[in-house]
């Protein structure tokens, strides 16, 4: 039974925060993974070692957990034999459980996953000739709503800790092999290695997208945390300029992410009017289009080197018409934003009460904003027979949630006028 009381509020307000940096585990032990250096030296000398052998003992752990990939106390060749039963007697190194794992005709790969307390989240490795992206949960479940999202008829249940983050980044590593001397079974660190040497450039995992179930910016410390570690030299070592975090417009975090985070950021655009984005993206209700898009152009690093990645999904006879192209491109020039649009045929599932634009339109759609001098690919759906599609991603069937009877309601009173 799934541990709901430290569940969040669902609905349509910004939801609260649950302070958790680590989730509890029945044998009472601490998963270290999210934990930066610091905070693994607090728990070492908590549990008994004295202050100088924390902070040495959580070097050697940190190194071998985030650099190395180990998922046993035993493999930290470094470490004295007779300490390490001590940590595995009071610290594990966890990595999100795999409930299933598919994999898709193109090479998509998703994992469901379960955390210590028995909730299930998704993660998607997408596979290109010159990149692989891990699409990355920050929460259990969304309260945004969205209406084309699969993910929006979940109830939010909770935000997922830095380790839970974190984790799938871990977890999809060990998957494709690719921690130094492949996945943790290696001999000690030898004197003549360079400790920051590894990145993940060149490699399968080369960028990671804050894509997946969840608003990050509702789980702000949480994603802040994981991505540090992320991108920590001494850890797993992957540029900024290699992440990108998308937002529906949680505009009063913005700037603050950009200050604290600093990585590419992607807007769930969707709509360019009002009345339109106030459906499909309810939370344009509360920070409307022309907040939005002065936040964009206030994102801490943003210039053309940098663009922010505008996510339009394709709806068919919403959002698709030729003025709706024409004033896309007006407002992306109002603001004077160095853009990029992503044009995303719409992936279906079922429930959707929306169908995919034509691929005529689409293209039509494209050639106008392309025309306007602004980048506007159309994005391959992926993974589709796996529902690993970008929009589709969902767990297990569930009862109705808070969004599914938000919906119904909402549905019901058009109907009667």
């Amino acid at each position: 039974m799934a541990d709901t009381s430290l569940m969040q509020i669902p609905g349509h307000i910004d939801p609260l925060p649950v302070p958790r940096d680590i989730t509890p585990r029945a044998d009472g032990r601490v998963d270290l993974i999210g934990l930066p250096r610091k905070r693994i030296a607090e728990l070492f000398e908590a549990a008994g070692l004295d202050a100088k052998a924390a902070k040495l003992r959580s070097r050697q752990v940190y190194h071998w957990l985030y650099h190395r990939g180990v998922t046993d106390f035993e493999a930290m060749t470094d470490i004295a034999k007779t300490m390490r039963p001590w940590l595995t007697e009071r610290f594990v190194i966890g990595r999100p459980e795999i409930v299933l794992a598919q994999h898709s005709e193109d090479g998509t790969r998703k994992w469901l996953l379960r955390t210590d307390d028995g909730h299930e989240f998704e993660a998607v490795f997408i596979p290109d000739a010159d990149r692989g992206t891990l699409c990355v949960s920050s929460q259990v479940g969304c309260t945004l709503n969205c209406r084309f999202c699969h993910t929006g008829t979940m109830r939010l249940v909770r935000n997922l800790t830095a380790g839970e983050i974190v984790g799938q980044v871990m977890l999809a590593r060990d998957a494709l092999g690719e921690w130094p001397r492949g996945g943790g079974t290696m001999a000690g660190l030898d004197d003549d290695e360079d400790e920051g040497s590894y990145t993940a450039d060149g490699r399968l995992l080369t960028n990671i997208v804050m894509m997946g179930m969840g608003e990050p910016l509702y789980n702000f410390d949480n994603v802040r945390d994981a991505l540090k570690l992320v991108m920590d030299g001494d850890g797993l070592a992957l540029s900024k300029r290699r992440i990108t975090l998308s937002t529906s417009g949680v505009v009063p975090m913005m700037a603050r992410a950009g200050e604290e985070i600093g990585v590419n950021l992607a807007v769930s655009l969707h709509a360019v009017s009002k009345d339109v984005r106030d459906e499909i993206v309810p939370i344009n209700r509360k920070y409307g289009l022309d907040e939005l898009l002065a936040a964009c152009a206030a994102y801490p690093g943003a210039s053309n080197a940098r663009r922010i990645t505008f996510e339009y999904v394709m709806l068919k006879d919403k959002n698709d018409s030729d003025a709706d192209a024409h004033e896309l491109v007006r407002l992306l020039k109002q603001y004077k934003l160095p853009a990029k649009v992503n044009l995303i045929p719409f992936n279906p599932w079922p429930g959707a009460i929306y169908e995919c634009s034509t691929p005529e339109r689409v293209r039509r759609f494209s050639e106008i904003v392309f025309e306007a001098g602004i980048s506007a690919p159309v994005r391959t759906p992926r993974g589709r027979d796996i529902d690993a599609a970008c929009g589709q991603l969902k767990t297990a069937a569930q009862k109705l949630s808070r969004a599914e009877l938000d919906r119904l309601a909402e549905e019901k009173q058009a109907a009667l006028g």
